[in-house]
């Protein structure tokens, strides 16, 4: 089975993958996907790809191969993933090293957490809150996810099935980096919010250490979010990553 996507921007430059994170869907690039209109902009959706007892990072970072290869025509390839869709995409380079030109990892998981089973079944024992628009608003908070894409996020939760949150979560918990992913040609950008879990910060520290095209960059006063909490400043980021690696000064830059 194939991602399903949505194409936008000039179908003639350079293509940018925007892969998106767990429970929500590509509307979380909208800011993204209007900013870099002159691109050839492809937003896959993860949660289409495969039934809920079959989702993997694995399968789902085959068919991102498949879909960069069938758009690239040659031209350069910028893959972003975030959370979730950013593991996608760290498989995807683990499985093909020479898939894309740069690669932004945002907040990637790649430490497996303890009780990953446990703390997955609890979360999809307790899906069913999600139904409840109070409930789902402080998630949405929690996620800087503001009243104008609350609706997506609800209906794209709701949608969401014990069994396939289960199985997501559990595929997310334990994930490590690809043995291969220390050949990856690209020149890659890690990042993670300030506000993040230890266990997000140590997981830039081992991809930044796991190859050498890896440089890294911590968003100041930000958690688990940046593209949807401080969309002007990812945004820029971008395009000086692309540009000249000159970043904003509201930026920590690790490596450079």
């Amino acid at each position: 089975m194939s991602l399903p996507y949505q194409e936008y921007g000039n179908l003639q430059a350079p293509l940018v993958v925007f892969v998106h994170g767990g429970g929500v869907g590509g509307w979380m690039w909208d800011r993204q996907i209007r900013h870099f209109r002159n691109y050839h902009v492809v937003v896959p959706e993860l949660n289409c790809a495969e039934n809920a007892s079959a989702f993997s990072i694995a399968g789902s970072a085959k068919r991102l191969i498949a879909l960069i290869e069938e758009k690239r025509q040659n031209k350069p390839v910028i893959a972003i993933g975030f959370s979730l869709g950013a593991q996608v995409v760290v498989s995807a380079i683990g499985q093909k090293p020479d898939l894309v030109d740069y690669a932004m990892l945002n907040s990637a998981l790649v430490k497996p957490l303890p009780f990953k089973n446990t703390i997955a079944r609890s979360s999809a024992f307790f899906q069913p809150l999600v139904q409840n628009k109070t409930f789902s608003k402080l998630q949405a908070k929690s996620l800087y996810i503001g009243d104008s894409y609350f609706e997506a996020y609800y209906r794209d939760s709701c949608r969401m099935k014990k069994r396939e949150l289960f199985r997501m979560l559990k595929e997310n918990m334990s994930f490590v980096l690809p043995e291969n992913f220390k050949y990856a040609q690209a020149d890659i950008l890690v990042t993670v919010g300030e506000k993040e879990r230890g266990v997000m910060k140590a997981s830039m520290t081992e991809i930044l250490t796991s190859n050498p095209n890896c440089r890294g960059i911590v968003f100041p006063d930000v958690g688990h979010g940046i593209s949807l909490a401080k969309p002007e400043l990812f945004n820029r980021v971008i395009e000086r990553w692309l540009a000249d690696r000159v970043f904003p000064e509201q930026v920590i830059v690790l490596n450079d």
